[in-house]
């Protein structure tokens, strides 16, 4: 490692003076990762709890989930845009403060439209911190090791499907769901404070712009990248999203199985992320395939797990997998959106979320319609053949510019 971190801009790398180990750095970064993930999966695991407060049902409050998602659709692509000329440093604290008052209002919520609104906010700032927090945390690897680089910072998220997750969940159960959100808003002033004084400074970007940005985005390949995010994602979220009510209402499983299967899933996402980014550093169109084809089997496996504790921890374990997905994901965006790499980078977390709309919406209308509470599984495993579609796609359309560029 030199003695200077690089920041990307754009396709360029500028260096600065570091304030701290990367190590430390890589730590800081995840941290917010961790609040993030804490928010965005413990209140999918909340839901039956805030239908109990708020007084309305389990579909309803799913909507939060919907406004949240619709938040980091909304403020991915938009803070990146707006902030493309200032330092990420400076971005970052923002939106660390953004997610503080966001989660803090959630706590205090008086009533359900309040609720959604709350949600929303706090949404906005979710995807651009990751995007930023990647090419950050990329900046500082050679390019072979990119994908483990982002994989570090995303680990954050996914320590916090097996730590922070179950971890509000049971104070949830213990104090009421609102100081769940509190617990998330301490995290992310925590990760604002330590951005500030251990992060370094990068300069600011006076040529970078918005238009820049968008007409980078020309390029079909990052759009077929997103499509992958959006449809295949969505199966997780579809399981994720109502495995409380199914080991309460189908499982009958104890109060207590409710954050260790949450963490069975953490662990899941956790080991699929780091062996995804090793892969993808490697192979990365084979490893994005695999994955969505080991996803969609597991998915299909869940419908015949659900009346056994013991029989859905592998299955849920295999679900929990396929979120190493997102990072390659987010890696091949850096790779095919060399001049918008901000923009590409909070876009992955714009389809991310979409995918946590699209699930958890087409699972509840199979469960509305009678299919029953295990029909989430076969929307979610068709889901994950859709992104299979989409990735076939993506192979055909590298393989003919290669024929054409061949070809003269």
């Amino acid at each position: 490692m030199t003695d200077t971190i690089t920041i990307a801009r754009g396709g360029v790398r500028a260096p600065v003076q570091p304030s701290g180990h990367p190590g430390l750095i890589f730590f800081i970064l995840a941290l917010g990762g961790f609040a993030i993930g804490t928010a965005e999966f413990a209140a999918m695991s909340l839901v039956p709890m805030i239908s109990a407060g708020m007084h309305v049902t389990v579909p309803e409050a799913g909507h939060a989930i919907e406004a949240y998602a619709a938040g980091v659709c909304v403020g991915a692509p938009l803070i990146a845009m707006l902030g493309a000329k200032y330092s990420r440093k400076y971005l970052l604290i923002g939106m660390m403060v953004l997610y503080v008052i966001g989660n803090g209002l959630t706590a205090l919520a008086p009533n359900y439209l309040c609720l959604l609104l709350c949600r929303f906010i706090s949404g906005l700032p979710h995807g651009a911190y990751f995007g930023t927090a990647g090419i950050v945390a990329s900046s500082l690897v050679p390019e072979n090791k990119r994908t483990q680089a982002v994989a570090r910072v995303v680990l954050g998220l996914t320590i916090a499907t097996i730590g922070g997750v179950p971890m509000a969940n049971g104070l949830g159960m213990l104090v009421g769901w609102r100081w769940a959100f509190v617990l998330i808003a301490g995290l992310a002033l925590l990760t604002m404070l330590l951005i500030m004084r251990f992060v370094p400074t990068d300069p600011p970007r006076p040529n970078a712009s918005a238009m820049t940005e968008i007409r980078a985005l020309r390029n079909r390949q990052v759009w077929l990248t997103l499509g992958i995010g959006v449809v295949g994602f969505g199966g997780i979220f579809c399981v994720y999203t109502y495995l409380a009510s199914i080991l309460q209402e189908v499982t009958r499983a104890p109060a207590y199985m409710t954050p260790v299967m949450l963490a069975v899933f953490g662990v899941g996402m956790t080991v699929g992320t780091m062996a995804c980014a090793w892969a993808a550093d490697r192979k990365m169109m084979p490893t994005i395939g695999g994955t969505l084809l080991v996803n969609a089997a597991a998915l299909a496996g869940f419908p015949g797990s659900v009346h056994s504790v013991w029989g859905m921890m592998p299955i849920v374990f295999m679900i929990g997998c396929g979120g190493g997905l997102g990072t390659v994901i987010q890696s091949r965006l850096l790779s095919v959106a060399v001049d918008a790499q901000a923009l590409a980078a909070a876009m992955n977390q714009s389809a991310f979320n979409m995918a946590n709309a699209i699930g958890p919406m087409l699972g509840g209308m199979a469960i509305s319609v009678g299919l029953g509470w295990e029909s989430v599984g076969w929307v979610g495993s068709c889901l994950a053949m859709g992104g299979f579609v989409i990735w076939l796609l993506t192979l055909s359309d590298i393989r003919a510019a290669a024929r054409r560029q061949a070809g003269g």
